[in-house]
């Protein structure tokens, strides 16, 4: 079956995760995506945290996609680069400020033998900027977007949230810009530069926080798990009582059909008799008071059986998903959301699939490349010719 971007070429520069993030989405869409690498350890991603073998790190960022090695600080290599680019549509890279400047790959460049290219480009603070020079991993990134001071408990300090929104949501907004940027090629038949800094990105999901800031006068305070201190709203213990038995639900009073469900589940009929349920003001006074009811419940029944009952009843609830139930939910299974393939090294081995779902267009996920896997494949045909072979360039330090 035909994809969605098939027929779409990208040079993919990109390391560690917000590149990669955006560069693999592309690849599980269709798009022919040539992993461009150092030659001697590719992407750092590759033996992060010491791995011998390609980690786990590395795997969940880089599936369908192809690697070639190249030397980009040699003349040559820089050669075989450009030659990839005339047949590209897309070159992406996040590498340190300044970094293909400094080898003498811009824009200007690319597009001087290509001018349909696209130049996607992925900084921590963008490329202009009083930061523009600074350097940023995610967290860095979130703090700079108001996710950690958006974080943590009341009267706490700013927290660093779990998951890697400023990498990898990042990387989602870059692939937004390139979609838009090749659908503006069809009209114009120019390429153009994509840029998307992290901390951007992470500003853009901080709007609903924001919303609450009174026109940048005043910051929102942190509020843990809840909108404030009110009653059916927050994450509530669950059986057997481990670290991750919880459930989060959100059931407002004032929602008056969710709140009945609740009470129903419960059998309190006496929550939907109380007055200071019926008065928000009066949710700070009442709010502990019944949240420890509503545990009372949960703590007898685990975090799945909850998010069953209260999910059929019309509760907006979830049990706290760990790493372990994510990879046995049934749900996301079903969904592939967790999929397995096969790798030369590591053998059988899961991870996480795509979230878009394409009617005419499904996913097929491979596993990610060994280093320099295709480069004879995609090396060789620029090779005809020239006398050189690829033993050559791999004896000169090119490949």
């Amino acid at each position: 079956m035909e994809k969605a971007l098939q027929g779409i070429r990208i040079v993919d520069l990109t390391q560690y995760e917000a590149g990669t993030s955006c560069t693999q989405m592309l690849a599980w869409l269709g798009a022919d995506v040539i992993k461009v690498e150092e030659p001697t350890r590719g992407d750092p991603g590759r033996k992060i945290s010491g791995a011998e073998l390609d980690s786990n790190y590395f795997l969940h960022f880089n599936s369908n996609k192809r690697s070639v090695t190249l030397n980009l600080k040699s003349e040559r290599g820089k050669d075989l680069l450009l030659e990839l680019v005339k047949q590209a549509d897309i070159v992406a890279e996040n590498l340190s400020p300044g970094a293909i400047e400094r080898m003498g790959l811009d824009y200007d460049t690319f597009a001087a033998v290509n001018p349909r290219i696209i130049l996607a480009r992925i900084k921590g603070f963008g490329t202009y900027g009083p930061y523009s020079e600074y350097k940023s991993f995610d967290p860095v990134a979130q703090a700079a977007g108001g996710a950690f001071c958006s974080t943590g408990e009341v009267g706490g300090p700013p927290m660093k949230p779990g998951l890697s929104i400023g990498d990898s949501g990042t990387g989602m907004h870059a692939v937004v810009g390139i979609l838009a940027a090749l659908w503006q090629r069809q009209t114009t038949g120019k390429g153009q530069k994509v840029e998307v800094s992290m901390q951007d990105a992470m500003v853009n999901f901080a709007r609903t926080w924001v919303t609450r800031a009174e026109q940048g006068k005043v910051s929102p305070p942190r509020t843990g798990n809840s909108f404030g201190n009110r009653p059916g709203v927050g994450t509530f213990r669950c059986a057997p009582g481990g670290d991750d038995d919880y459930v989060y639900m959100i059931a407002f009073p004032v929602r008056e059909s969710m709140w009945r469900a609740l009470a129903d589940a419960l059998d309190r009929p006496e929550l939907l008799e109380d007055p200071r349920l019926h008065d928000p003001s009066r949710y700070n006074e009442v709010a502990d008071e019944i949240n420890a009811i509503i545990e009372s419940w949960t703590m007898r029944h685990d975090k799945f059986e909850v998010m069953r009952v209260l999910g059929e009843m019309g509760v907006p609830c979830s049990a706290c998903f760990n790493a372990v139930d994510i990879y046995a939910n049934e749900h996301l299974i079903e969904r592939d959301m967790v999929v397995s393939v096969d790798h030369p090294t590591r053998g059988n081995f899961t991870l996480p699939g795509c979230p878009i779902k394409l009617s005419a267009s499904p996913v097929d996920i491979k596993a990610a490349p060994l280093l320099g896997e295709h480069n004879t494949e995609i090396l060789t045909p620029f090779l005809n010719g020239s006398g050189e072979s690829l033993d050559a360039l791999k004896e000169k330090q090119i490949i």
